[in-house]
């Protein structure tokens, strides 16, 4: 698997290029498991033990439960989470607030999923139990899952030794003083080895969940679910966590906001870096930098990205051939799509149809359409936000 796949995830639902499979028995078990569950969401039950601990927030607590059960509220597949600690005492959040009827350790023993939604603010080594736990979990198959410092207990248990992560930016210094053979990625708001994600600072943990539900049931249920929550449907894993210039706001006259909007209505016409700069009334080179600046991506990369994005869409929901999706999506030709579809999810948008093959629409909406740009221009505010 190439580096960039295993960097970034920025793109996807196969795994969003389904990294690091490597050749390991359990990786591929669950690469089987996805497979095989997918196309039907009758057999799509997934049980999600979340790990609680007294000073915990709120909010980190309440994100992998607020995604993941939004799967089931929304009838898309019978998702299950449940709290768990060390003892099954209740806890206390940093908030003050005490939560009973949490679990014990015994509850993430049949978890397909195995989140640790963050961390002590100090960092603290994590306890041999849980980090016992963790490896059992992970050698049985189970996915990890270790959000904004939560990425900490998953380093202590050695499941990400020699591989790259993330977590909040004000531990990447203490992390890599205790792990020096993980290389932190301060680029990118989450990495999907495929076995272990690890996602960077607090709101990231909402672009990582919605990426584990893309990766298992596909990008209309993830938009959905997004949808739902009122959150952006996807951010790209490549965008940083911080910014240390301030970012502009923007507004309906701005002019790299319009284009945006614009640009996802026409993503079957021809996208050059010059047509994008003349709807924005912009040259080339203040284009670009005044691009960057408010998207972290080259023009280039994001229209690639909401090509690829739409390309999905029409492959889980219409029965349009690729030919057609092809011509749809501004790809021009079925080798084009397929080179860059294979390089964003190394599979093809054959075998990807397949595996998340749906029942067509009605009517094959326009590309570009008010439901279809749902999953870019509802969220473009979102896109600039870059501070989590």
């Amino acid at each position: 698997m190439s580096e960039d796949v295993a960097r970034i995830c920025a793109t996807s639902p196969v795994c969003e290029q389904r990294p690091d499979t490597t050749s390991s028995t359990n990786a591929q078990l669950r690469w089987n498991y996805a497979n095989k569950h997918s196309a039907h969401p009758e057999e799509t039950a997934l049980r999600i033990a979340i790990y609680a601990f007294t000073g915990i927030t709120m909010f980190h607590l309440s994100v992998p439960q607020m995604v993941f059960d939004e799967v089931t509220r929304q009838g898309l597949a019978p998702w299950e989470t449940v709290l768990f600690s060390d003892d099954a005492d209740p806890i206390t959040t940093a908030e003050g607030y005490q939560i009973t009827g949490v679990s014990g350790p015994e509850a993430a023993s049949d978890a397909e999923v195995v989140v640790v939604p963050s961390w002590y603010d100090d960092g603290r080594p994590a306890g041999q139990p849980l980090q016992q736990l963790l490896v059992d979990s992970h050698d049985r198959g189970a996915s990890i899952a270790g959000l904004c410092l939560g990425t900490f207990p998953i380093a202590d248990s050695g499941l990400l030794a020699g591989r790259k992560a993330v977590t909040h930016w004000q531990g990447f210094d203490q992390l890599t003083q205790r792990h020096p053979d993980l290389e932190i990625d301060d680029s990118v708001l989450y990495i999907d080895h495929g076995d272990v994600i690890t996602s960077a600072g607090t709101a990231s943990a909402l672009d990582a969940c919605l990426h584990m539900v893309r990766t298992r049931l596909g990008a209309a249920a993830a938009n959905q679910v997004a949808r739902s929550l009122v959150i952006a449907p996807h951010r790209d894993g490549g965008q940083a966590q911080y910014i240390q210039r301030p970012l502009p706001e923007h507004s309906e006259d701005d002019p790299i906001s319009r284009v945006l909007d614009w640009a996802v209505h026409h993503l079957g016409e021809s996208l050059s870096v010059e047509r994008l700069a003349a709807v924005a009334h912009m040259s080339v080179r203040t284009f670009i930098r005044s691009f960057r600046d408010s998207t972290g991506a080259t023009p280039a990369s994001w229209v690639r990205t909401r090509r690829l994005d739409e390309a999905r869409r029409a492959l889980e929901t219409t029965g349009r051939s690729i030919g057609q999706i092809a011509a749809d999506c501004g790809f021009g030709s079925v080798v084009t799509l397929r080179q860059n579809f294979a390089a964003a999810f190394q599979t093809t948008p054959s075998a990807y149809r397949r595996r998340f093959e749906a029942q067509p629409e009605p009517r094959d909406r326009p590309v570009g359409s008010a439901a279809d740009s749902a999953a870019g221009v509802s969220a473009l505010g979102d896109q600039f936000a870059g501070v989590n």
